[in-house]
């Protein structure tokens, strides 16, 4: 059962514009332990930003830890890598070995977290990769993206959580050694009156726990679901969860990526447009860049911000950080922004319209679900989770 912990001051921020300045201070105040985790690493102005704030965190003495995902961050140049681990910057990568032989279900079980945590006082958790917003070829304006700085009791179920991991990863690499922490309490002072609770995603303990906590909220739900996800590929499950909210007259929302980034999940999602607009949601495409947010507001009492998107990847192989809020100051604020990309940067998928589609593009997006569902079986298989 998901725990939420009163008396925390959460921070909304707003693509990396608002990300970047604030991970960047808190490095820069941090006096003994940083814990940076990230799936993609890029060597760019972001990346070079943050390195420099590990790198001058490390010089003066602070135990600072980076872990990035072996296949996000296979780009990463040896050079920085070598310039972090000389400044004394603690480098790992998660899974390093992406070998096509593998099995995709070993291929895929990626580190998709992005999290960081400063003295175990302050902590972030969204979707936001170390990557400069404008990265993306042809990206204008700059990528549309969530994270949330947490300072409260709940870093005392983040900071365990990130030095669990680290404590795995170091073990399992050849010559990694016993890791060594400081010794160090959680800062858990309350800071704040908002309710929130820390939801990962792994293939042991918590391989569910999003997913439900998800579906929990849907089903309490009782005036408007809004959900923003860059991949929206849900199973059986989730799909009939939305519908049955909708049958009950709940307004349900989903803002999805417009923008084709990558070609098979976008168009295999779009083979379930159909169903869900005939079950009455609503369905709006963002256009004006890329969409790489992970968020939901439910009843404008609810919120969740995270890595984890609603797909099979997330939802069956990566290892995934959410925080899930019940607070209406902080539901309203995201439900505000929300509503301001939509209304600027979206356009509704009109039913009427969708099922006219030429009978090209719906074999396209036909196919490409089918596709999409073979690999899904061939990578999760042994999973519980239906994805039909």
């Amino acid at each position: 059962m998901t725990e939420y912990l009163d008396g925390n001051q959460l921070t909304l921020l707003e693509s990396g514009r608002e990300y970047f300045p604030a991970l960047e201070a808190a490095c820069d105040a941090a006096r003994i332990e940083i814990h940076v985790e990230t799936y993609i690493y890029e060597d760019d102005e972001a990346g070079e930003r943050i390195s420099a704030a590990l790198i001058r965190a490390a010089r003066r003495g602070v135990n600072t830890h980076l872990l990035v995902d072996g296949y996000g961050s296979k780009k990463l140049p040896q050079s920085l890598v070598s310039r972090l681990r000389e400044a004394g910057v603690k480098f790992l990568f998660y899974r390093p070995d992406i070998a096509a032989w593998r099995a995709p279900r070993q291929r895929l079980r990626r580190m998709h977290r992005k999290l960081a945590v400063i003295d175990a006082r302050v902590a972030f958790v969204g979707g936001i990769n170390i990557i400069d917003d404008m990265h993306t070829p042809r990206q204008t304006p700059p990528r549309f993206d969530y994270a949330v700085k947490i300072e409260g009791p709940l870093l005392e179920v983040i900071h365990p959580a990130v030095k669990r991991l680290w404590t795995i990863v170091q073990l399992t690499q050849f010559g990694g050694g016993w890791p060594v922490f400081d010794d160090i309490v959680p800062d858990a002072t309350p800071r704040g009156s908002q309710r929130a609770a820390f939801l990962v995603r792994d293939n042991l303990w918590h391989r569910n726990d999003i997913e439900e906590e998800y579906l929990a909220a849907i089903g309490r739900a009782r005036s408007e679901i809004l959900i923003a996800s860059s991949y929206f590929f849900p199973g059986l499950t989730f799909r009939r969860a939305l519908a049955e909210a909708a049958a009950r007259d709940v307004r349900v929302v989903l803002l999805l990526q417009g923008r084709v980034e990558y070609r098979l999940l976008h168009y295999a999602s779009r083979a379930l447009y159909g169903a869900l607009l005939d079950a009455g949601i609503e369905i709006h495409e963002y256009h004006k860049s890329f969409l790489h947010a992970k968020v939901a507001v439910i009843d404008r009492t609810w919120v969740t911000i995270g890595s984890s998107n609603i797909d099979p990847l997330s939802l069956l192989l990566a290892r995934e950080a959410n925080v899930a809020v019940e607070n209406a100051s902080f539901a309203c604020a995201l439900h505000a922004s929300l509503s301001a990309a939509m209304a600027t940067g979206a356009r509704e998928v009109e039913a009427e319209h969708w099922h006219r589609r030429p009978l090209p593009a719906r074999v396209a997006h036909w196919a490409c679900y089918g596709f999409a569902r073979l690999l899904t079986g061939l990578s999760a298989y042994g999973q519980t989770q239906e994805f039909a």
